[in-house]
């Protein structure tokens, strides 16, 4: 019940102030959606990736012993999501947004806060959750943005989209100075770290926006499809793997935790941007928020259990 009230208490809160904020303004002065999504697209969330793989401690012990976890994880959420999506016949657009919501996990502004908490003394723990972070972002800049345009794009199109896009351009300069380590004069690090530190409240204050006129009549069959993709099998599945590959201790606690994460806000962002029925992805992020509060801390009870 302690982790559940600090959980509650550090996370949930701050994350539902901000989208209330977002919700407020919205209804008050109506934002132009599409500035507030190229903003977060284009601006913020380039940033993000490059300070994120920039700033990465962790050795390649660390990396070899999860990579090959988080790839098979991956793998088999992405085969189960478009497998629910074929057997439910969602449109493209709904096929889209639905895989983004089971695969992308928000392992960035929830997941490492959590992880504070549950390894306060235990620093593998923490780093494990960075490598999670580490990957979710690369995951969801490649999967889940080529996901996003390919529901409205095909062929040299897509191609051309997913070019074109900044976040990837990002992640390689980041991946490429961090090994280098090529230092980055403060004239240039600053203005960086500010405009990603901006990301959070700004995403979470579009996702409020997104959510100001939602209308909960009914709990649609791709909200709970998703809600239990991202909140329940996901979970099962990294039990499954985890048992699989014969992980053990701390790195099996980590990487249990990390598969319970709710729904990334950036499937939202996505489906805003690429119109993939954003309604629908913000409801998603904004449930499986809410719930994970519950989840999320069954999960650390039986890895703590378990390993």
């Amino acid at each position: 019940m302690d982790v559940l009230f600090l959980i509650v208490l550090n996370v949930i809160v701050p994350v539902f102030l901000l989208i209330g904020a977002g919700v407020l303004m919205h209804r008050v002065f109506h934002f132009e959606m599409n500035t507030l999504s190229k903003l977060n697209a284009f601006f913020l969330l380039p940033a993000v990736s490059f300070t994120n793989i920039y700033e990465s401690n962790f050795d390649a012990g660390l990396l070899m012993r999860i990579v090959g976890f988080l790839l098979l994880q991956s793998i088999v959420l992405i085969l189960f999501s478009k497998a629910a999506g074929k057997l439910a016949k969602f449109d493209k657009g709904l096929a889209s947004s639905f895989s983004n919501s089971v695969v992308l996990s928000n392992s960035g502004n929830f997941g490492l806060p959590v992880s504070q908490l549950v390894f306060q003394n235990n620093p593998l723990g923490l780093s494990v959750q960075v490598v999670v972070s580490i990957y979710q972002n690369l995951l969801t800049n490649t999967y889940g943005l080529m996901n996003a345009v390919s529901a409205r794009n095909q062929g040299q199109k897509m191609l051309k989209e997913l070019l074109k896009n900044p976040m990837i351009y990002a992640f390689v300069l980041g991946l490429l100075m961090h090994s280098l380590t090529i230092p980055i004069p403060a004239f240039i690090w600053n203005p960086l770290q500010n405009v990603a530190n901006a990301f959070l409240a700004i995403a979470l204050v579009t996702l409020g926006a997104q959510s100001a006129y939602l209308q909960f009549k009914r709990l649609s069959v791709s909200l709970v499809l998703s809600l239990l993709g991202r909140l329940v099998v996901s979970p099962v599945i990294a039990l499954a793997l985890i048992w699989l590959l014969q992980l053990e201790g701390t790195t099996a606690q980590a990487l249990l935790i990390a598969s319970s994460f709710p729904t990334s806000r950036n499937s939202a962002v996505f489906a805003l941007e690429y119109g993939n029925h954003p309604e629908y992805a913000a409801q998603t992020v904004l449930l499986s928020t809410l719930l994970s509060s519950v989840t999320v801390t069954a999960v650390v009870y039986a890895a703590k259990i378990l390993f």
